[in-house]
């Protein structure tokens, strides 16, 4: 008998919380999940990262969090999406901020192992640009701090960039893969446990939070 949530293949996990719906009503009671749990602790609540101003045409599609009343709030996710930056139809983003180990991020990517930890070694390594082994980065602000972020391996079908923010994991997964070129812009993430815009627009629910991916 277990007491934790278990994989058949990863063993212990943190349960993932994925409400059904998206709204201002359902972002403040998950911003106030994650600012409770932080609080027992003394440690600081995990980030609630969404870009802030969306891109033209973009809304927040949802939100999620990976933990429970034992270990916290240790994964957090935002699903926005809108049009294409390179036209073609829509697109979907998904950000994830998460402690080492816990595998939400790697699960987007459509990778296995709870890190990307030995892909980002392989891109620290880039030989640089002009040279074919060469491997762009993001870069975008969090919490108004310049983040870079590195192109990962992923599945074809998306683009998968991570990199640290706050002594946490921050990934950032694109559908379809060259949506990622939207991570070339200026892009700025905001934390909502810290303040929710009241100006954000909500749009159907993002079909990768619910199991897509």
């Amino acid at each position: 008998m277990h007491s934790e949530s278990r994989c058949a293949r990863c063993g212990p996990v943190a349960p993932l919380h994925v409400p059904e719906h998206i709204g201002p009503e359902i972002v403040a009671s998950v911003v106030d999940r994650i600012v409770g749990a932080a609080g027992p602790s003394g440690r600081a609540a995990a980030p609630l990262w969404c870009p802030w101003p969306l891109p033209p045409g973009w809304t927040m599609t949802g939100v999620a969090y990976a933990g429970d009343d034992r270990t916290g709030v240790r994964a957090t996710a935002v699903a926005c999406a809108g049009p294409a930056p390179l036209g073609g139809g829509p697109a979907d983003l998904v950000f994830v901020a998460e402690e080492p180990g816990v595998g939400l991020g790697t699960r987007f990517a459509g990778l296995s192992g709870p890190d990307p930890g030995p892909q980002l070694a392989e891109a620290l390594t880039d030989p640089g640009p002009g040279h074919p082994g060469h491997v762009g980065q993001a870069r975008i602000r969090a919490g108004g701090h310049p983040t870079p972020l590195w192109l990962v391996h992923s599945r074809a079908d998306r683009s998968a960039y991570a990199g640290e923010a706050r002594g946490m994991w921050l990934h950032a997964i694109a559908w379809p893969a060259s949506a990622g070129h939207l991570l070339a812009e200026d892009v700025v993430l905001h934390d909502l446990t810290e303040w929710t815009p009241p100006e954000l627009v909500y749009g159907a629910p993002s079909p990768y939070l619910h199991g897509r991916a």
